[in-house]
């Protein structure tokens, strides 16, 4: 397919099938027209044909049966009551071929097997349109004449309503057709766009269902895919609540666990153990974020520019170098507060965890009439294109890229959460001079 072709050329079902049945009804009603038109011209040929013969006859019989000098005053009443024009023939007279045309061939056909074969026919005499055709009234030199019947005898009558009548039935097909086609691609989209959002993690509600309604075979899809969405939002239900529970009970053991590792004496093995010790409850955190779906935090004004400030604030009294550039102030978003904090901290920690404690990481902040847009960069060994999207999975770390192997492997996935959940995007670019830029962006409203 060429390039105009696929430019033009629709890209939805719904409109690729209605073009193609607008262009078969088309083909149809061309297909109709030309069959019409072909069985047609048999019988108005010989319409056409009995009329000359028979006015050329009558024509006749009333020359012959005349005086002769009461003729020129029956061509005068002929012409005037009749339209009828009657010109003697001579061999000079100046006539054009009769054209190429199926309906006109078949009139000389006709015409000439009833007055004779030498009659002749022609649609210009002497630089006069008409419809001509000869008879003769004796077999002297001057006994053939010219009969002039009006060309208006050989067109087509074809009515004005007739047009309009056409045209309103193709435009109630088509629109009949446009309805048709609307009713069956309308649960394919709805289906479509409940796909995209079951991939993206959206948890199934009694609002987002299919209507499971329609033609057997597409109500019996919704019903397959509504079931099918409501059996992995349990799934993940029970997942999360599996996370929890372990992650709860495991806190009480691993407190006791550190009671007991600060009566230790050995201090290089109480140093070991203790950091060991935050990494497992850091471990448990992680899970407890993760599992918590919805934590009801309700949806509140926030600044992201002071937000921002805070947290870059607060690494820096723990020594870590995070900046924040000159930051548009103030930039409000309606989201929640804390689930916010929680997904920037995490893409801090990661980028001081990957790039190094020592290394500087920068947060920007811009915004648009639409988006907001922020960005946390790093100096680190960044990610592979191609691992991008498997990284924001749940339980996943790149090893290769990464080296450092502590954590669970769920802080992107909590980022990508608490973003989609306020209709945001977050992407893992990389960064010109080297590193690794995670933006977030967000919806303006």
């Amino acid at each position: 397919m060429s390039k105009f072709s696929k430019r033009w050329w629709p890209h939805t079902l719904m409109w690729r099938t209605f073009l193609l049945v607008a262009l078969l009804m088309l083909l149809s009603v061309a297909a109709w027209f030309v069959i019409f038109q072909t069985y047609e011209r048999e019988p108005r040929a010989q319409q056409l044909a009995q009329t000359m013969v028979s006015v050329a006859n009558l024509t006749r019989a009333a020359l012959v049966s005349a005086r002769v000098d009461a003729r020129p005053t029956l061509l005068r009443d002929l012409s005037d009551r009749e339209g009828l024009q009657i010109y003697p023939a001579e061999k000079t007279d100046r006539i054009e071929p009769l054209p190429n045309n199926a309906l006109i061939k078949r009139v000389e056909t006709l015409v000439k097997a009833s007055l004779g074969p030498n009659t002749r026919l022609t649609l210009s005499r002497e630089g006069e349109a008409a419809l001509f055709v000869t008879f003769r009234i004796d077999d002297s030199e001057e006994g053939e004449y010219w009969l002039a019947l009006p060309s208006e005898r050989m067109d087509r009558v074809l009515p004005r309503s007739w047009i309009g009548w056409s045209a309103a039935a193709l435009l109630i097909s088509l629109l009949g057709a446009w309805l048709i086609v609307f009713r069956i691609t309308r649960p394919l989209k709805l289906l479509a766009e409940a796909a995209q959002k079951v991939g993206a993690g959206e948890t199934a509600t009694t609002d987002s269902a299919l209507p499971e309604n329609g033609p057997v075979e597409l109500a019996t899809v919704s019903r397959a895919f509504n079931q099918m969405r409501a059996d992995l939002a349990q799934l993940d239900q029970d997942r999360a609540l599996v996370l929890a529970g372990i992650s709860h009970d495991l806190r009480t053991p691993l407190t006791r666990l550190r009671m007991g590792i600060e009566m230790t004496t050995d201090e290089a093995m109480r140093d070991g153990m203790v950091a060991d010790v935050e990494e497992m409850d850091k471990t448990i955190g992680q899970f407890l974020d993760f599992a918590r779906i919805d934590s009801g935090e309700p949806m509140t004004s926030t600044d992201l520019a002071e937000l921002l400030e805070n947290l870059a604030n607060q690494y820096q009294r723990r020594g870590f170098t995070v900046t924040a550039a000159v930051l548009p102030a103030p930039t409000l978003l309606t989201g929640q507060p804390q689930a916010l904090r929680r997904a920037i901290g995490n893409l801090i920690d990661n980028a001081l965890r990957y790039a190094g404690a020592n290394q500087p990481v920068e947060l920007s902040l811009e915004r648009t009439e639409k988006t907001i847009t922020l960005c946390v960069s790093d100096r680190g060994p960044g990610i592979p294109a191609d691992a991008v999207e498997r990284m924001k999975r749940p339980f996943t770390r790149l090893e290769t890229a990464r080296s450092n192997t502590h954590g669970a492997g769920l802080g992107l996935a909590i980022v990508t959460r608490i973003i989609r959940a306020h209709h945001g995007r977050l992407d893992l670019l990389p960064r010109p001079e080297g590193g690794l830029i995670a933006r977030i962006t967000l919806p303006a409203i």
